[in-house]
Formats: structure tokens, C-alpha cells, sequence
């Protein structure tokens, strides 16, 4: 910025308000709910979604968020943020940008590891604490649904009796949510995470003071820069990955092509099976893959 003092033009070294960084990324998400600082707005959001004794709230503790193999031949399963309230509920925060096919059983087993890990051999099953999972999506998980908010249990819903609420799962869908506030808490937390931009932030902040003490925090972690660097390797690392899958994904239809066409299927029949247009069909003809990187 440039401003005139006495006629003479001085050059301020300011530096601009940095851009928001959006919560819905999975590493903001972390660095944000996962810090003892934000400890009050962490259990401001959680009441938002969950419906616990307020006595639950007096002690959240933060654990670490790996759940450890049973062993050598089990998967290493992160999750975003593993709480634990005063009473001993387990509590894991996970933000997805992207809905995969594979994601409602993925969650079921997370919430089992994170059941058995309780007990040990010869231990009472009446040890076992409840396990709550909530799932923020930026696209739509449950898709028979307009709600963006829902709670599973074991439930028979013929006879509307719930077995147990040992495991619970909450969906919070960032994509349903409506242009008009729908009169919850929940709303304006569910906005602070989908929001990207200051003007977005500035809106909630107006109406609800417990969201606008985590914009201010937010603002600061904004402002650091090691958080900064920590996101834009988290997104060049998504970049690359999805780079690499669309590669895959051509690769694949190339070799397909080629086949075809050894074949001496037509043109029209291998774009109708490929979906690739006839340049690239005589590209995947030329193409010599040993050479070839994405």
C-alpha cells in the first residue's frame, strides 16, 4: 500500500490480511479442532451436533488420532480428531471432501477398531464405551436424503426400537445445506466449515458470537505461516494424487482402445465403450507406453 505524507510518496511494508484458510481441509480441520487452545469452541460445535450430558463437556480430552494395527497385516486407519469425554465416550471427528463408494463401510470399520480397542482378552464387555463418529462431507453421502444432518444407531425401524446406541454415527453433509438459516446452532458451525471466503465468515460471525471466537482464531491461524505451508503441501499432495488417478484412468481406456482395435472394432463402438474421441483413440494406437508418464 502507498500513501503521501507532505507530498512525498511512502511505500508501507504491511503485508495484506492473509487469505482465510478453509476448514473443510482436512489438515486446517486438524490443526484447528485438534488444539487444546480451541478446546471451547471444539465443545461449542460438538453440542451442536451431539446430544450428551452437559457434565460430558466438563473434561475433553484429545487423543491421538491413529488407531493401531492388531497386527502386521492390518491397515494404519488416521482419523481426524479422537476425543474423550469426562464419562469415557469416544468420540472421532473425520472431514471428507469427497464421498468414495467404499466410505459407509470404511466408517463402520473405523467405529469398530475404535470399540475393540477398549477391551482386552478376559476384559467385561460392560467396559466397552460408547463410541460416537461424526462425518462431515463436502459432497453428498446419503443420497435418498435432503437432510444434512443424521444420526444412526442400531435401530429396527419396523418395530422403532433401538438395540443400543453403542455406536453412533452423525453425516454432516456441507453440500445440503439450505440458503436460508434453518434456526440452529448447528447451521452457522456447519457454515464456518464450508466457508471460503472472509465475506462468508463475516455473515456468521454477525449473528452468532460463539462461531465468530473461532473466525478470530481462525484468522490467526491463517496468519502463521508454518500452517500455511502445512495446507498448500497437503493440497499439492492432493493435486498430484488426483493427477496420477486421472492418468490411471486414461491409461486404462487407452489400453482398452488398443485392444479394440487389434480387434478391428470400429471407431464408433470403441468411443461408445471408452468414452475417448477419435483423436485420441489414434493416439492410444500410436502411443508407446513404455515411454509414457503421467
Amino acid at each position: 500500500m502507498r500513501v503521501r505524507i507532505n507530498n512525498e510518496m511512502v511505500i508501507s511494508l504491511k503485508k495484506p490480511n492473509p487469505k482465510i484458510l478453509p476448514v473443510k481441509s482436512d489438515i486446517i480441520f486438524r490443526l484447528f479442532f485438534a488444539d487444546e487452545r480451541n478446546v471451547e469452541e471444539l465443545i461449542n460445535f460438538l453440542k451442536s451436533v451431539l446430544k450428551l450430558p452437559d457434565g460430558d463437556y466438563n473434561i475433553i480430552e484429545i487423543s491421538d488420532p491413529h488407531l493401531l494395527p492388531e497386527s502386521d497385516g492390518d491397515k494404519l486407519a488416521i482419523v481426524d480428531v479422537k476425543l474423550r469425554t469426562k464419562s469415557g465416550k469416544v468420540i472421532h471427528i473425520e472431514i471428507q471432501l469427497k464421498v468414495t463408494p467404499e466410505m459407509k463401510e470404511r466408517i463402520v470399520y473405523y467405529d469398530a477398531k475404535l470399540i475393540t480397542e477398549q477391551i482386552g482378552s478376559g476384559d467385561k464387555f460392560s467396559k466397552i464405551k460408547k463410541v460416537i463418529s461424526i462425518i462431515i462431507t463436502e459432497e453428498n453421502l446419503i443420497n435418498i436424503s435432503p437432510k444434512y444432518h443424521h444420526r444412526f444407531t442400531f435401530y429396527d425401524p419396523d418395530a422403532m426400537v433401538e438395540l443400543t446406541d453403542i455406536m453412533e454415527i452423525h453425516t454432516l453433509e456441507l453440500k445440503k445445506l439450505p440458503p436460508a438459516h434453518d434456526g440452529t446452532e448447528l447451521y452457522d458451525w456447519a457454515k464456518f466449515i464450508a466457508a471460503s471466503s472472509e465475506e462468508e465468515l463475516s455473515m456468521i460471525a454477525e449473528r452468532n458470537p460463539h462461531v465468530n471466537k473461532a473466525i478470530i482464531k481462525l484468522r490467526a491461524l491463517s496468519a502463521d505461516e508454518k500452517a500455511r505451508e502445512l495446507y498448500e503441501r497437503r493440497e499439492k499432495a492432493r493435486r498430484d494424487a488426483d493427477m496420477f488417478l486421472r492418468w490411471e484412468l486414461k491409461k486404462s481406456k487407452f489400453d482398452i482402445a488398443r485392444v479394440m482395435l487389434e480387434n478391428n472394432e470400429s471407431i464408433e463402438k470403441i468411443s461408445m465403450y471408452t468414452s475417448l474421441t477419435q483423436e485420441e483413440i489414434t493416439e492410444a494406437q500410436n502411443a508407446d507406453w513404455l515411454n509414457l508418464n503421467p
